[in-house]
């Protein structure tokens, strides 16, 4: 991916790692297909892409990753068993973080958007009503939303190690 986009831009200048899956299930049953799953996507994909862009963005001396993560990382929910969900995000919240500090010198922001639950495909719209009132202004998330804080962590040139909570209120609390 890194290599193609290069090849037709010839440079890197964004990263948005939005690649990742959720499977709500207690601990004890996940399934070790499921464990490999969610960790192959979420912090395997993570890794290899972020890699190659890092190295490119480190040759043109600029550029700005932003890692999709999920506010369940520091708040977790009862209603959501989301063990696999915490144990990969967390780890991108964490490696935001590293990389933002590994990297400023070098001209490389590093950021993160930690959404609520957002409606896409992911979630049957038979669920809608449920998710929605998990979040404290009692409606789902609109991809508008990430889109739009995405969009504000590009432009802001001064911002970088950031954990930006898109999630209807559910960080500040219930």
């Amino acid at each position: 991916m890194i290599a193609e986009g290069l090849e037709r831009f010839g440079r890197i200048d964004t990263l948005v790692n939005n690649a990742g899956i959720f499977i709500a299930s207690p601990f004890t049953q996940y399934t070790e297909d499921q464990f490999a799953a969610v960790v192959s996507i979420n912090l395997a994909g993570f890794f290899h892409v972020t890699q190659n862009a890092i190295a490119a963005m480190e040759k043109q001396g600029s550029g700005h990753i932003v890692n999709i993560t999920t506010s369940l990382v520091n708040h977790a929910n009862s209603s959501v068993p989301s063990v696999l969900a915490s144990l990969t995000k967390g780890g991108l919240d964490s490696a935001t973080k590293s990389l933002a500090i590994e990297y400023a010198k070098r001209g490389i922001r590093v950021n993160a958007v930690s959404p609520g639950v957002i409606k896409t495909p992911m979630h049957s719209p038979d669920t809608h009503e449920f998710l929605a009132n998990l979040h404290p202004v009692g409606r789902m998330g609109e991809v508008c939303d990430i889109v739009g804080a995405v969009l504000y962590l590009e432009s802001a040139g001064f911002v970088t190690g950031e954990i930006l909570h898109v999630d209807g209120g559910q960080s500040a609390g219930h």
